[in-house]
């Protein structure tokens, strides 16, 4: 059983931190709205929660020999971690600029990567400076390409506003 709740909270862990920056930083590029930001990262703290919990649960139950408490523990961790964290990403936003914050939140998301990262690679006997450094990585990635994609986005949204707004009627 506590297999599963470690392997529920650290991808739940995970899934709140990557999600929700990713979001974050789409919808802050492409839209500028703290409005919307905030409406992003309360829909992923519910939809993404429970899909990514039942991605879990499906998992575990594939699994041979799993447990119904098992499978349940797993999904359950999962759902409340992922819900939990990604809704911690709410308060930068709510107190600070929506600049100040989405720089706020990266750096909040980087350091439970962090810490989950080393927890990981103590508990495996492995340098934890490997294992962190391939997780906040991956993050950075997912985080420079969001902000990409949400530039572009808003570009060809920004195009096609004034295309049609300039047509004659």
């Amino acid at each position: 059983m506590k297999e599963c709740l470690r392997s529920g909270v650290s991808f739940g862990l995970t899934s709140a931190v990557i999600t929700t920056l990713g979001l974050m930083v789409g919808l802050h590029s492409g839209t500028g709205s703290k409005l919307v930001v905030l409406e992003g990262i309360i829909t992923i703290a519910i939809a993404d929660a429970f899909s990514d919990a039942l991605g879990i649960h499906i998992s575990k139950e594939a699994e041979p020999g799993a447990t119904q408490r098992q499978v349940w523990g797993a999904t359950f961790s999962t759902l409340m971690t992922k819900a939990f964290f990604a809704l911690t990403f709410v308060i930068p936003v709510l107190l600070l600029p929506l600049e100040t914050a989405i720089v706020a939140s990266i750096a909040w998301g980087l350091l439970i990567l962090t810490v989950l990262s080393y927890a990981i690679a103590k508990s495996n006997n492995v340098s934890p400076w490997n294992t962190i450094a391939e997780h906040v990585a991956i993050a950075l990635v997912v985080i420079a390409l969001t902000h990409w994609i949400g530039d572009r986005l808003e570009k060809i949204t920004n195009n096609n506003s004034t295309e049609q707004t300039s047509l004659p009627k």
